[in-house]
């Protein structure tokens, strides 16, 4: 998919300062200096005055785009438009690329090609050794408040299927955007709308069409959002020359697994190298299921994920022989060497091509290659093994088990929350077909954290943790934990884990079990002291009964009203039992009351008793759905208010000699 071409504004400040010359901006970019910016709010930093590409098919092996762009600068972090990157590789060039500043008081600036600049991929490890794949950058100056800023380049590219999507909607609102398709006589076209009404195009030459837009809402960006695939407007185009598209193309899902099918032809073939590594794993193993979790772990582990996907090859799996041999590979050769060994212990496997964000794929999507960027496997499970959580029934397959061998710290059997209920295209023998991954209980992901504590009269507190994590929430302690070799790095991370709930504290002890044993829960079990726990109020004491962990939100506690759904990360289960023991001397005075909140999609439960010198406190945290629609964001707001005081809440505890007193 093509992006829209800003990044942060530092990334040339090492670069040699280029000659910018006063020239007249184009005329196209002239015709906007008195236009209306579209509607807008005062957070807003940019608005794309005028956006216009051009696919230009010359044959099915070389397209041309052409894409003109023009801002108006509105706040001074919008200066982040005047640098402009295209990416380029070996399937593809930039042929031409300027720049243009019209300021609002003086001269025009023009910024040539000459003063472009090539850079390795940003963000990416690694990516200064790749030498065919690069950004173009060019930087525009004066991208001040109130000037306008545009440019226009030109691509040519052999593309490895006939398809496009035209991203017409981004964070900045737009007042006009125009697609233009040219065809070469005969071919012909189809094109899908997404999160956008259908838009009917107007022929604007010989087998020329131009769709356009116009006022587009730009999209807030929100805490907990779906991707931005599943909400930004989008068309997908695919175009077809006489006889179709042939292995280049693809009307629906069944005909892309067919498409997929054939470029993963012949690479799951097991060496003798192969063959003798699956007989030494699965030797000591005695059923089935233990030699699949023995195969995976060895995918999973001791093959090295490594990304360098060039042209077809971000497609297009490594031979299964080059991975093993190699010892490393991405998702989908890692998902090709799992299915070949898999093969040699009786197994049937396939491919499931996904997105690795949940949401960015739906039910209505259309088949499109650039919808995914992830790859897992489906594992047909023979007769009679169950008890997989991630294994479903499939009307044709029989029951299949989707796995990602690329996660290293899931267990066989289960799927991390980003995969489950997603969307991926599952590879079959008949072809592809969007299948969407089972939810998970709530029982495998979450922390259940017990503390038995002691506080003094003086308030302060001592006692200990013990701490079980499943799921999501022990891999993603264990990636932090594995990060670092230190024993205080290591104190450190625990340390920020527990400054989130309490303050004065020190840690004086801690342990960690089955750090690398991602099939059992991860342990973790420590003890602090925290000076003035307790507050003193006159004779009294306030406590708060939660200990630690925080459930709450303040993600709808803002002036703006939420404009998107909100996505958990996944299913979830905490559970939490604290017991206080009261300071010699005292008793109870009184204790916050219950909180029940059931909702469809979250339920909390939390209770506070008083036994003898003891105070217990115990709560269930819930997440059942995946998502909050619109329509249940009031119900949200009311289940994280309640969460919130209740982590509030204090008893509170009163010299016993008090209550003898008033008798």
């Amino acid at each position: 998919m093509k992006k829209w071409g800003i990044t942060a504004a530092g990334l040339l400040l090492a670069a040699a300062s280029a000659d910018r010359a006063c020239a007249d901006a184009p005329a196209w970019m002239h015709n906007l200096v008195s236009a209306t910016v579209p509607a807008h709010d005062e957070k807003t930093d940019a608005a794309v005055l005028y956006s216009e590409e051009i696919l230009t098919v010359q044959s099915a092996d070389k397209v041309k785009h052409t894409v003109r762009r023009a801002y108006k600068i509105l706040r001074p972090s919008g200066r982040d438009h005047g640098m402009v990157m295209v990416p380029f590789n070996q399937h593809s060039k930039v042929t031409s690329m300027k720049g243009w500043c019209i300021p609002a008081q003086g001269k025009d600036y023009e910024v040539k090609e000459k003063e472009a600049i090539e850079i390795s991929l940003p963000k990416i490890s690694g990516s200064e050794l790749i030498s065919d794949v690069k950004d173009k950058v060019l930087e525009i100056p004066a991208a001040d408040p109130g000037n306008i800023v545009g440019y226009e380049y030109e691509t040519e590219e052999s593309p490895i299927v006939l398809q496009d999507s035209w991203a017409f909607q981004g964070s900045d609102p737009v007042k006009d955007a125009k697609f233009t398709l040219q065809l070469p006589a005969g071919w012909e076209y189809s094109a899908v709308w997404r999160n956008h009404g259908e838009v009917k195009p107007t022929q604007a030459g010989a087998n020329q069409w131009q769709w356009s837009v116009s006022d587009v809402k730009g999209i807030r960006i929100e805490e907990e959002m779906p991707p931005w695939p599943g909400v930004a407007g989008e068309m997908i185009v695919r175009y077809n020359p006489p006889g179709g598209a042939g292995n280049r193309g693809f009307k629906d899902w069944q005909e892309m697994g067919m498409w997929y099918t054939s470029l993963a032809q012949g690479r799951r073939d097991a060496t003798p190298e192969i063959k003798q590594k699956v007989a030494a794993l699965t030797a000591n193993a005695s059923t089935q299921v233990d030699k699949m979790a023995a195969l995976a772990k060895f995918v999973q582990q001791d093959v090295r994920y490594v990304a360098i996907e060039l042209g077809i090859g971000g497609i297009q799996p490594h031979a299964a022989g080059s991975t093993f041999q190699n010892r490393y590979g991405d998702c989908k050769d890692k998902a090709t060497l799992m299915g070949t060994m898999l093969k040699e212990i009786g197994v049937d496997s396939y491919y499931v091509i996904i997105n690795s964000e949940r949401g960015s794929v739906d039910a209505t999507t259309p088949a499109q290659v650039s919808a995914f960027d992830h790859a897992i496997i489906a594992i047909k499970l023979p007769e009679g093994v169950s008890g997989l959580p991630a294994a479903v029934q499939h009307a044709k397959l029989g029951t299949i088990l989707f796995f990602d061998p690329t996660d290293e710290l899931v267990p066989f059997g289960q799927l991390n929350g980003a995969l489950q209920e997603n969307f991926g295209l599952l590879v079959g023998p008949e072809g592809g077909e969007l299948f969407q991954l089972p939810r998970l209980s709530t029982g495998l992901n979450g922390v259940t954290r017990r503390a038995i504590v002691k506080l003094d009269a003086q308030g302060n507190l001592t006692g200990t943790f013990a701490e079980s994590r499943k799921g999501d929430v022990a891999a993603e302690i264990r990636s932090r934990m594995n990060h670092v070799a230190k024993d205080g790095d290591r104190a450190k991370i625990i340390e920020g884990q527990i400054t989130q709930s309490l303050a004065n504290f020190s840690l004086t002890q801690a342990t960690m079990g089955n750090l690398q044993d991602t099939s059992q829960p991860f342990l973790l079990d420590y003890s602090v002291i925290v000076q003035r726990y307790a507050k003193p109020a006159g004779d009294l004491l306030l406590v708060r009964p939660r200990l630690i962990g925080n459930k709450g939100s303040g993600l709808l506690e803002t002036k703006e009203p939420r404009e998107l759904p909100v996505i958990f990360d996944g299913p979830r289960r905490d559970n939490d039992t604290f017991e206080i023991t009261m300071p010699a001397g005292y008793e109870v005075d009184d204790l916050p009351p219950p909180v029940d909140v059931d909702y469809s999609f979250a339920s909390y439960h939390s209770k506070t008793e008083a036994s003898g010198d003891k105070l217990k406190y115990t709560r269930t945290f819930e997440i059942k759905e995946l998502s909050v629609p619109m329509s249940k964001m009031d119900e949200l707001r009311k289940f994280y208010r309640a969460i919130a005081g209740d982590e509030r809440n204090t008893a509170v505890l009163k010299p016993a000699t008090a209550a003898a007193s008033t008798k």
